[in-house]
């Protein structure tokens, strides 16, 4: 028996997956960058249906990314399960640009997948993307990816073996460089595997752009050395540029109860007429085969699938997530996400106005300290999100809204805010991203103003077609007034704008909230929907 699935299975900003299996359960852990929680995990019985069921760093303990820049935070982790107990290793990057990285890897452990997860052990910093390989005798062994900043050396330098012993909780023995990639080079992303006598190390080469590939090697000795597949790449789209699913790269590999091996990877989809990924890097599934003790993608080519029929005898599909989040429970759907701060209590509260989200303004929406921003990912290239709010603007300092947002220097935002000569009016702020490294960061620009009634809710609403993104409003959400500014929404994507090369998130759409004077004005928000019209 088969089921047919349409990839990626994982839509929206999910890069970097590493799949693990539990009995009939399967996870997948993907990164989650700046944004807080960190580290999304989710949770399938069939391969095909997933569901959000933990975001395991959720307390000052385990994760504070105040003052990370864009795209730093959690990158790559890996989720494995061994001695009664899940394992999770993820990076807190502290810089990304220029020569240094300031990587830190981290190790926390949870006896369920759902629960709450242990603080973090310290492992190293001498790269990014660690991942753990749990031997046949016990023992545990991390590698990681090692990061070379001197002039005239290949930055990414290698993979690094080195034990982990987990009584001390601490790394221990020599550090041996086990395989430094092919000519394609920028080699990350490590996982091992054992099979049939052999070690694996699959590894994605070539940068998390249009480059990118994942390459096989094994040895016969977990120190190797460790010899690169035929062909060099499992798996990449890199000469492809007709194939539905770009970027295929950075992968992991798991087996079904009955023996199949899948494999799990990144991949982007670019919108219509131009290349670039307005929903980030996702995750697709394929079919492995082995040939001559090879990994292979099951269909013959390294290109992956959009479509793939895995080897399961039925589908057993969770309750779809509503589409209209109202603000009546004690906490807030595992979907949103906000930006850095593990104190959210600062400017999140469902209790204060029973019924309501109430958001208390902090810094500026460039800000990458306080931001009182809270967002779900968009998973679909057409879709429509809608919010009511109250709110009561003293000055041009005060803003709340609606916002579509990929990082500080890329949004379009819809709010409500007050100045000496409209009073309550509504705004366009837009900014969108400068094109070359030699430009400075742009500015936030204002495209409108709106006059509104002074007093009362308002309900906002986006509406995303591909690259054009247009607001609304209505005063009684009976009598919509489309606002007659056409906007440019493929600037929410990895490629556009200033150092695109170094942008790795996604587009997310949600509610926010500014007091640029400091006194923390308000906004409620009665409710947030989002209509995917993709499927």
């Amino acid at each position: 028996m088969t089921i047919q699935v349409t990839n990626p299975i994982l839509p929206g900003f999910n890069p970097d997956p590493s799949i693990c299996r539990v009995g009939n359960d399967y996870y997948i852990a993907t990164s989650t960058f700046e944004w807080y929680p960190g580290v999304q995990i989710s949770h399938s019985r069939d391969l095909k249906n997933w569901q959000i069921v933990s975001r395991p760093l959720n307390r000052p303990s385990q994760l504070n990314m105040l003052g990370n820049p864009d795209s730093c935070g959690v990158w790559a982790p890996c989720l494995s399960y061994a001695d009664g107990q899940f394992w999770l290793i993820y990076t807190d990057v502290k810089r990304h640009t220029g020569s240094f990285k300031d990587a830190h890897n981290y190790l926390v452990t949870c006896d369920t997948i759902d629960g709450e997860w242990s603080d973090p052990t310290y492992l190293n910093s001498s790269g990014f993307d660690p991942s753990l390989f749990h031997e046949d005798d016990g023992t545990k062994w991390l590698v990681n990816m090692i990061w070379d900043y001197r002039p005239n050396h290949n930055r990414f330098g290698g993979i690094l073996l080195q034990q982990y012993n987990p009584q001390i909780k601490q790394l221990t023995g020599p550090i041996k460089n086990i395989y430094r990639g092919t000519n394609l080079g920028l080699v990350e992303g490590p996982h091992l595997y054992k099979r049939n006598g052999y070690y694996y190390l699959f590894v994605a080469e070539g940068g998390t752009e249009y480059n990118h590939a994942e390459t096989v090697a094994r040895a016969d000795n977990l120190f190797g050395p460790y010899e690169t597949m035929p062909g060099d790449h499992l798996l990449t789209s890199r000469l492809h540029p007709e194939a539905e699913l770009q970027r295929a790269g950075h992968a992991s590999m798991a087996t079904t109860p009955e023996g199949y091996d899948i494999l799990v990877h990144l991949c982007g989809r670019p919108i219509r007429n131009k290349k670039v990924c307005i929903l980030g890097r996702e995750t697709a599934i394929q079919n492995l085969v082995w040939e001559d003790d090879w990994p292979q993608l099951s269909h013959g080519s390294q290109v992956p699938l959009k479509v793939v029929d895995l080897p399961i005898e039925q589908e057993q599909p969770f309750p779809s997530a509503p589409t209209r989040i109202n603000f009546d429970q004690p906490t807030l759907d595992i979907r949103w996400q906000w930006l850095r701060t593990p104190y959210p209590q600062n400017f999140i509260s469902l209790t204060e106005r029973p019924g309501h989200l109430r958001l208390k303004g902090q810094e500026s929406v460039g800000s990458v300290f306080n931001q009182s921003l809270l967002a779900i990912r968009q998973t679909d290239f057409h879709f429509q999100a809608q919010t009511q709010l109250e709110f009561s603007p003293a000055d041009f300092q005060q803003q709340a809204g609606l916002i579509c947002y990929y990082n500080t220097h890329k949004y379009h935002y819809l709010y409500i805010s007050h100045d000496e000569t409209q009073g309550r009016h509504l705004g366009i702020m837009s900014c969108m991203a400068a094109m070359d490294w030699q430009s400075e960061f742009p500015e936030s620009q204002m495209l409108k103003q709106i006059p509104i009634p002074q007093t009362g809710p308002l309900s906002l609403r986006a509406t995303m077609e591909n690259d054009t993104l247009l607001f609304s409003w209505s005063a009684d959400e009976k009598h919509w007034h489309q606002i007659d500014v056409v906007l440019d929404s493929s600037i929410l994507s990895d490629e556009a704008g200033l150092g695109a090369g170094s942008n790795f998130t996604g587009a997310f759409v949600g509610l926010s909230c500014q007091d640029l004077s400091g006194q923390k004005r308000h906004a409620d928000f009665k409710y947030f929907e989002y209509l995917g019209f993709d499927q």
